[in-house]
């Protein structure tokens, strides 16, 4: 059994060569962005209107000004702007030749073909040509996760696809011989297929492919059988179950005997001891748990600071400062234990938790509270680092 740092060191210490792909505009939300963008054009293009109003020159003092052109936002303004004369202009138009101000509307006042100015503001009302990003000015650097602000960005840019790293597929192979997939009526000694769904939805919250497997009964040769399937196909193979020390514990045998090198079979961690990790080639290998907190604690600890990690992307898990609300007790600190808690409001409390298999506890919790090896209590009032999930 090794600490939970070691084994976070293992996995982050395997290199990875993430590969690049252009996708369409609208399908890179999600995706991380593999290559810097450098602009190909200035933002604004030209200098604009920053509102409805009337373009002259600042340095003329006229008493009022004659309106000479409408312009629209997508005209091109016709003749330049004279002393005593100005353009009536809308919101984002190009500005006339001979114009730096814009008067805003609600300060003027139109009679016959002419504008006066009923009111004085200092600001130009005008955004000028390339004063958000110039021509040759790097946006965005690679790493970046986009989201909707990104992909904007890259449509103002004139982008209609970019360039990001590709998703990993995952398999996901869930064993034992007492697991059915729901929808089914469930018989004496049977529960449902829960970790294969909460694993599916994490992974699509990390952005990854999901390969689902299916359930593989207690039956060493048909499990290696799927499992084999699923290595071909798959950048990583995740198996929820099997991974223990029981006599129906099949995965760790099978994966030495399909020449995966195995790193870990148990890591000082709770809950989640037996996590199993190893690598053939340029393929993963990770063994989960078959209790479901346990499943869904492992994932968040060291599958998807990994995925992400393949996909280029430095993730690192959201912590919140927050204090205690009761005292926290555990008997036994050979282990870091990971706890369902809820926190807000700058407090943190421990929801109801029966152990490993109590999955219900998790729909209560907005986080984990990690208690280091060698710590039995955590007092009321005290202030902890809650990672966010």
């Amino acid at each position: 059994m090794i600490p939970i740092k070691d084994a976070e060191k293992i996995v982050n210490d395997i290199d990875l060569k993430p590969k690049i792909e252009r996708v369409p505009l609208p399908d890179s939300l999600h995706r991380v962005l593999a290559k810097n963008i450098v602009s190909q054009i200035n933002m604004p293009p030209f200098d604009k209107s920053a509102m409805d109003g009337f373009a002259l020159s600042s340095k003329d003092d006229s008493q009022r000004y004659k309106i000479i052109e409408t312009i629209a936002a997508g005209d091109i303004p016709g003749e330049g702007i004279r002393k005593g004369e100005c353009a009536k202009i809308m919101t984002g138009a190009m500005l006339p030749e001979g114009a730096d101000r814009v008067i805003k509307r609600e300060i003027t006042a139109e009679r016959d073909g002419y504008m006066h100015i009923v009111e004085e503001e200092s600001v130009k009302n005008v955004c000028r040509k390339g004063e958000d990003v110039k021509i040759g000015d790097t946006v965005l650097k690679a790493g970046v996760l986009i989201r909707p602000q990104e992909v904007a960005i890259f449509a103002s840019l004139g982008l209609a696809s970019v360039p990001v790293y590709k998703k990993p597929l995952v398999g996901i192979l869930t064993t034992g011989s007492e697991i059915v997939e729901p929808g089914r009526e469930l018989e004496s000694g049977q529960i449902y297929n829960s970790n294969a769904y909460s694993l599916s939805a994490q992974l699509c919250q990390v952005g990854a492919d999901v390969e689902y497997g299916g359930i593989a009964v207690d039956d060493e040769a048909g499990i290696r059988k799927q499992v084999t399937r699923l290595f071909k196909k798959c950048d990583v193979v995740i198996i929820s179950g099997g991974v223990s020390m029981g006599d129906y514990d099949y995965v760790p045998g099978i994966l030495v005997k399909l020449g995966v090198k195995l790193y870990f079979r148990k890591v000082a961690i709770k809950p989640g001891k037996p996590t199993v990790f190893g690598v053939k080639g340029d393929k993963v290998f990770f063994g989960l748990p078959g209790n479901p907190v346990s499943t869904f604690v492992i994932f968040e600890i060291f599958v998807k600071p990994f995925l992400y990690r393949m996909m280029g992307y430095d993730y690192q898990p959201p912590f919140n400062k927050a204090v205690m609300k009761h005292d926290f007790k555990r008997k036994k600190s050979g282990r870091t234990a990971f706890v369902p808690v809820k926190f807000g409001e700058g407090f943190v409390e421990v929801v109801e938790y029966h152990g490993s298999a109590h999955i219900y506890a998790l729909a209560k919790a907005n986080g984990l509270l990690q208690i280091p090896v060698g710590v039995n209590e955590v007092l009321k009032g005290s202030t902890v680092d809650v990672r966010q999930v």
